[in-house]
């Protein structure tokens, strides 16, 4: 099978940061892994940091982004998307198929990866690699077959030299395996092995630790009692019985997946919760504590960034998520004082502006998720709702421009800002100017309703906004993002155990009451994104009065969205908890136009066999199997050409 045995790969060069300039994981070029180039310490090294780089193919792609956030109750495609976002609306927009799902990038990728850990794996205790060293290789083996199994039901376990066998010679025919094959042979025994063997301080900032292990351990077991249960009857591929090999019911998983998140809070090594919601995603505070897993960027090495300082146009190992939740902001104009029309908003590599692609939208309804505004922080330290003017940053001396009923609005003073509530007092007269934004007499700034979020206009995510140290003026917005892409929280532990227990599992912590830690957190501020000040107040106890008493999958999951909002999580929350028809079969948004602000109910086409992407099609292509095979190797539902 051509594609997932192929073992050319490139190592574009990513470093491992740490706080020491000398402690950096080295990268050199590689085009071509070998069995003799494992059978040196270099090579398995050199492997071993391939592992860590292929995070970058994945996370900050904003193709893949799309897969995992856009068709959820998240988001929906926006004013200026194209056919990847379209058609993973699961509307009338457009049609997922095995040409146009965007998994295909975690497919293309992967098994490279899973051959390279493997090969890891046979040869490091022979050139006398540290077992610790060799337990970050089976971690990713397990990372990656967990992403598979999750997005595709069973897949290759046997590359073509055997089950989980460094293969070295590409083959064009494979078999898949079921869904328990995956979990029992690859993801739980090697996060097992890996949890036992990894340390509890990383060998470098970045690196992998017995509780980065513990929690996807923890994740995997949770996602498997839920498959074992299947509440809704989603049909799995290839076939099987919802039968655990190892004879456990999903009770049981539960259970585990409940003891270790609790293992994890409890013997944290050097992770924890940060004080603050905002500074998990706030560019200065990069590479904080709560982050047990991120995909590595910097902006000091054009190497060791993966990706051109200056410009991207967005692909391969960029990181460019964060464009695709943006809406074109710049086009915002006002005069000034000095009679000239201005951009009173520049596109800047501020973390509240960025580069604006406006491929995605979030629906009016998760907007709405994010209630109590006033006292929980998550909102403000998601997204950018207050416009805020930077026209200095572009060299212009003026010193306001005019605003709404007469006001002059001054430099870092809000221009445009998204309501908490709705105002029946605001009016869209068009003008050209200011693009159809709402002016209230309320309010000396530019207004929009709730209920007038569109695909055009809409709070942009703050959370993957761009960060630098190095710039001055408006610096290199049209660059891909210098930060590192998160991938897992600490604050995961909590909501894993949450959900275990409302599942059943049993033990000193309630659901109720592990909420409540990440809740009484939401409720403390020290400083206010949006209005650019500080704020110190302390709502903790308001936040966790007001938790319902019986805690439900759908409260989680309303909880996993105001924590997680735009993290890239929200498709597999929603099928693993077989929930994605129910949340996501209708949303709410206001056309592309500049002058929609009229809001429309959209309903997605969200059917059984959807909660498996499909097998990308060129993988079929690339495979030396009769039509009859490869039509059986696709997943249900999909056609093959």
């Amino acid at each position: 099978m051509k594609k997932i045995a192929k073992i050319a790969l490139g190592i574009a060069g990513i470093a491992l940061l740490a706080t020491s300039c000398n402690k950096i994981l080295e990268e050199h070029p590689k085009t071509r892994y070998t069995p003799d180039f494992f059978s040196t310490s270099m090579g398995v090294e050199g492997g071993l940091t391939a592992l860590y780089a292929q995070l970058r193919y994945l996370y900050g792609n904003g193709y893949y982004y799309n897969i995992l956030t856009t068709g959820t109750d998240e988001a929906t495609w926006g004013q200026s998307a194209d056919g990847n976002f379209k058609d993973a609306d699961m509307s009338d927009a457009g049609t997922l198929n095995a040409n146009t799902s965007r998994s295909d990038n975690l497919w293309n990728n992967a098994f490279t990866y899973i051959n390279t850990a493997s090969g890891i794996i046979e040869n490091a205790e022979n050139v006398g690699l540290d077992k610790a060293m060799i337990a970050e290789a089976r971690f990713f083996r397990a990372f990656d077959y967990f992403q598979l199994v999750q997005t595709f039901g069973g897949v290759p376990l046997d590359l073509g030299a055997g089950e989980l066998a460094f293969n070295s010679k590409p083959v064009r025919e494979s078999v898949r395996n079921t869904v328990p094959e995956v979990y029992t042979k690859a993801v739980f025994p090697d996060l097992k092995t890996a949890m036992n063997d990894l340390p509890v301080n990383p060998r470098l900032t970045g690196a992998l630790t017995q509780n980065v292990a513990r929690l996807y351990l923890a994740k995997a077991y949770l996602t498997y009692a839920w498959w074992l249960e299947n509440p809704n009857g989603i049909p799995t591929y290839p076939e099987c019985s919802r039968t655990d090999p190892d004879g456990h019911d999903a009770k049981w998983y539960f259970q585990q997946a409940y003891d270790l998140s609790l293992q994890g809070i409890n013997n944290p090594g050097p992770y924890g919760l940060m004080e603050h919601f905002y500074e998990i995603s706030d560019g200065a505070h990069d590479r904080n504590k709560e982050i047990l897993l991120y995909a590595d960027h910097t902006e000091n090495s054009q190497q060791y960034n993966g990706s051109d300082l200056g410009y991207s146009g967005g692909g391969d190992m960029d990181n460019f998520a964060g464009w695709m939740m943006n809406w074109n902001y710049p086009n915002m104009v006002a005069k000034a004082n000095t009679g000239a029309m201005i951009n009173p908003v520049l596109r800047t590599d501020q973390q509240y502006c960025g580069r604006p692609w406006s491929r995605m939208a979030p629906t009016q309804e998760a907007i709405a998720t994010f209630i109590d505004r006033d006292m929980d922080s998550r909102f403000d330290g998601t997204f950018v709702y207050v416009f805020r003017t930077n026209w200095d940053r572009g060299g212009n001396a003026a010193e306001y421009v005019e605003g709404p009923n007469g006001a002059q609005i001054g430099k870092n003073e809000a221009f445009l800002v998204y309501l908490d509530e709705e105002d029946p007092t605001v009016n869209y007269s068009y003008n050209a100017n200011v693009s159809m934004l709402g002016v209230s007499p309320n309010y000396d700034y530019y207004v929009v309703n709730p209920s007038g979020v569109s695909r055009l206009m809409f709070p942009k995510i703050w959370k993957l906004g761009p960060y630098r140290t190095n710039t001055s003026g408006t610096g290199s917005p049209n660059a891909a993002h210098t930060r590192p892409f998160n991938i897992a929280k600490f604050s995961e532990f909590y909501f894993i155990a949450a959900e275990a227990a409302v599942k059943g599992a049993t033990g000193s912590e309630s659901a109720r009451d592990l909420i409540n830690v990440l809740r009484a957190r939401a409720g403390k501020w020290s400083y206010d994104v949006n209005w650019d000040c500080e704020y110190v107040a302390d709502f903790s106890k308001e936040m966790t009065d007001a938790t319902p008493a019986t805690i439900t999958i759908d409260y989680i999951l309303d909880e996993r969205m105001r924590e997680y909002f735009g993290d890239g999580f929200r498709w597999f929350d929603l099928v693993r908890t077989q929930t994605w028809a129910e949340r996501a079969g209708k949303y709410t948004i206001c056309g592309p136009g500049a002058g929609d602000h009229t809001p429309a109910t959209v309903t997605r086409s969200i059917q059984n066999f959807h909660y498996l992407r499909p097998i990308p099609q060129g993988q079929l292509d690339n495979m030396k199997m009769d039509e009859a095979a490869k039509k059986a190797y696709q997943n249900p539902g999909y056609p093959t050409e």
